[in-house]
């Protein structure tokens, strides 16, 4: 007894021990790693939460006080959007505690890159205090999600566009006949992707003998759109680049392929998964990954784009340097010589980001918080899911268009 007293003891530690070491070895440079790990822990919890916490929840009084017991679905989502509250309130926090942190002499500026033993705590403090809070609350944070996760793919659509226009204008930037080249197979690539994707978007989801009108159109509306993109884009009046119109065709192809891939199980029209009956771990585990990957992808950039965060006398967030560093000591020195510089993008609107993509992340592992049946095991599923991808397609083929023409309808203005 004694021994094995000793031994939890020992481990516990240890345990202790290598956390501090993690903590503490996180550097300025790595900090926005270190937000996008903590991030990606909260939907592990989320899902693992989803799957375990049901029966413990229903026992207790404060969240099961209906005269019926609702469903096991219901308790499961439940946990799943306390979790994301909890996420959501502590990126809030920083999100409001970093307002106004111009240089990194500001003292936030050391709270926002460090601290990270007391962040974790305060984090799993969150997490744990919003299961006792009424389920009227979480009720109201459900409904609030819907919209904020709106804000986040609108988010994620004016990144991509700065990112594809940024590459279209480092490569003609070089005047040289190699990248121009480039630039012409890689516009190819694309759009011969998103024609052979839309071949296999009839063929999956346009099954003969059924009436899939609805599917139809929505791939129909797409290729229409990529068409209109390089009219546009090519017109004289816009002298424009297609690459960018390539790329953004074949992101709204893939988010029509996203959309049509949410649909029910049994939906007659879904010929991709109309045989499945359930789904394996496996599959589970590749949608949460790609769901982290997609929100670790957007924060990351979030931090270096320069339309949306960096001061515009500030350099640009991360730009030529890595994001963990490998010597201690020069890391040290650039401190010191960096101490008074104005930061490289906004902290507040970094974790403002990461709320929207708590919010996000909460309807995805929900089924937009209406999935019952066995729906509710899976990622993304039912027709919420659908409409807010295709809205969202239609939403970035609205935005690109109009960053071609609003230079054109109003000249007096910089875009």
């Amino acid at each position: 007894m004694w021994a094995a007293s000793c031994l939890a003891s020992c481990c516990a530690t240890c345990a202790c021990h290598a956390c501090t070491t993690v903590v503490s070895g996180i550097s300025r440079r790595s900090a926005r790693i270190a937000y996008c790990g903590l991030f990606a822990l909260s939907l592990i919890v989320s899902w693992i939460l989803r799957e375990v916490a049901a029966p413990l929840m229903e026992k207790l009084p404060w969240i099961n006080h209906f005269h019926k017991t609702p469903d096991r679905e219901w308790f499961e989502t439940d946990a799943v959007l306390r979790v994301s509250l909890g996420n959501f309130m502590f990126f809030t926090i920083l999100a409001t505690m970093m307002v106004g942190v111009k240089n990194q002499k500001d003292p936030r500026d050391s709270l926002h890159h460090g601290g990270w033993m007391a962040k974790v705590v305060c984090w799993c403090i969150l997490v744990i205090l919003m299961f006792f809070l009424p389920n009227e609350i979480v009720s109201f944070y459900e409904s609030i999600s819907k919209f904020g996760s709106g804000l986040f793919l609108l988010v994620q659509v004016v990144l991509l566009l700065d990112f594809v226009h940024g590459w279209n204008d480092k490569w003609v930037g070089y005047d040289e006949k190699f990248w121009y080249v480039a630039l012409f197979v890689v516009s190819l690539v694309c759009y011969v992707g998103t024609f052979a994707f839309s071949g296999l978007l009839f063929h999956w989801f346009t099954p003969s003998g059924q009436d899939c009108g609805l599917n139809t159109f929505f791939i129909v509306m797409t290729l229409i759109f990529a068409f209109v993109f390089a009219i546009v884009a090519l017109h004289p009046a816009v002298n424009g680049s297609v690459l960018p119109a390539s790329v953004i065709s074949l992101y709204c192809m893939y988010l029509c392929y996203s959309g049509l891939a949410s649909e029910p199980r049994e939906y007659e029209c879904n010929g991709l998964h109309r045989h499945s009956k359930a789904v394996s771990t496996g599959t589970l585990s590749i949608g949460l990954l790609t769901t982290v990957l997609s929100v670790v992808y957007s924060a990351v950039r979030a931090g270096s784009s320069t339309a949306l965060l960096s001061p515009p006398s500030s350099p640009r967030a991360g730009a030529d340097k890595p994001l963990l560093p490998l010597d201690n000591k020069a890391n040290e020195q650039e401190e010191k010589e960096k101490a008074c510089k104005p930061v490289t993008y906004s902290y507040s609107f970094f974790h403002i980001i990461f709320s929207l993509a708590s919010m996000y992340s909460a309807m995805l592992l929900t089924g937009w918080s209406t999935s019952i049946g066995e729906s509710g095991k899976l990622v993304d599923v039912g027709w919420p899911s659908v409409w807010v991808r295709i809205l969202t397609g239609w939403a970035t083929a609205g935005l690109y268009t109009w960053s071609l023409v609003a230079p054109i309808l109003f000249p007096e203005r910089e875009f």
